[in-house]
C-alpha cells in the first residue's frame, strides 16, 4: 500500500472539464492531515508504515497515553488515526513531511474507503434486491421472503441465507475513481463519482491498487 490521506466527505457538486461537459464530483476535505508516527522494519515495530492523524480536537478529551503519543510526534491532538503500510523503508516519508491534497495528481486513480449510510432494519426486497412475490388479488405475501428451507435433503437452512435485517453501515471500498481537481490551498480533493458514506463522514483516500497509472 502507498501513503494516502484521511478526509471528510462534504457532499457532491458539478464541475466543467476542458470540453465543457459537466462532471459530477464528490468534494472531500483533507485539511489537517499530519504524520504522527513512522514505523520501520529495523525498529521495534518490524514493518514499514506511516501513522496519519486527522481532524484536530481538544487535548483534554484524550487519555494520557494518547496525549503523550501526539506530544512525542510534535502534532496537535487528532480525532482519527489511520495507518498506511509502505512497501519498504526506502519509500518511507520523513516525519515532518507536509500532507496536503497535492499528494494526488489531477487524473490519478484512487480508491476511497468509507462507511455506508445506515438504513436500519429492512426487508429482503430492499436489503438484497428480492423481486418479491405475486401481486395478484388474494395473494398476501407481496414483499415477504417466502420459503427458506425444505424438509428433504439437506433439511436445514444454509448459513448465510439472505434474510431481513440491519441494512447499511458497513465498510466499503469504491475503486478506480479519478481525481478531477486538487486544491492544496483549500485542502480539497474533487473526485469523480460517488463515494460511500453520508455528509460529514470520515473516508480514506489512497492510490488505486488496480490502476496505479494516471488517467490519460
Amino acid at each position: 500500500m502507498s501513503l494516502g490521506l484521511i478526509g471528510k466527505k462534504l457532499g457532491m457538486t458539478q464541475v466543467y472539464n476542458e470540453k465543457g461537459d459537466a462532471v459530477s464530483v464528490t468534494v472531500v476535505s483533507v485539511q489537517g492531515n499530519a504524520i504522527v508516527q513512522v514505523k520501520t522494519t529495523a525498529g521495534k515495530d518490524g514493518y514499514s508504515a506511516v501513522q496519519v492523524g486527522f481532524d484536530d480536537q481538544k487535548e483534554h478529551r484524550l487519555n494520557k497515553p494518547l496525549q503523550g503519543h501526539f506530544k512525542k510526534a510534535g502534532v496537535s491532538a487528532k480525532k482519527v488515526l489511520r495507518e498506511f503500510r509502505i512497501e519498504s523503508d526506502e519509500k518511507l516519508p520523513s516525519a515532518d513531511t507536509s500532507l496536503t491534497s497535492d499528494l494526488f495528481a489531477i487524473g490519478q486513480y484512487v480508491d476511497v474507503i468509507g462507511t455506508t449510510r445506515g438504513k436500519g432494519f429492512q426487508g429482503a426486497v430492499k436489503r438484497h434486491g428480492f423481486s418479491g412475490q405475486m401481486q395478484s388479488h388474494g395473494h398476501m405475501m407481496h414483499r415477504r421472503t417466502g420459503s427458506i428451507g425444505c424438509r428433504s435433503t439437506p433439511g436445514l437452512v444454509w448459513k448465510g441465507q439472505k434474510m431481513p435485517g440491519h441494512d447499511g453501515q458497513v465498510r466499503r471500498t469504491t475503486q478506480n475513481l479519478v481525481v478531477v481537481q486538487s486544491r492544496p490551498e483549500e485542502g480539497l480533493l474533487l473526485i469523480k463519482g460517488a463515494i460511500p458514506g453520508s455528509k460529514g463522514s470520515v473516508v480514506i483516500v489512497r492510490p488505486a491498487k488496480k490502476k496505479p497509472i494516471k488517467a490519460a
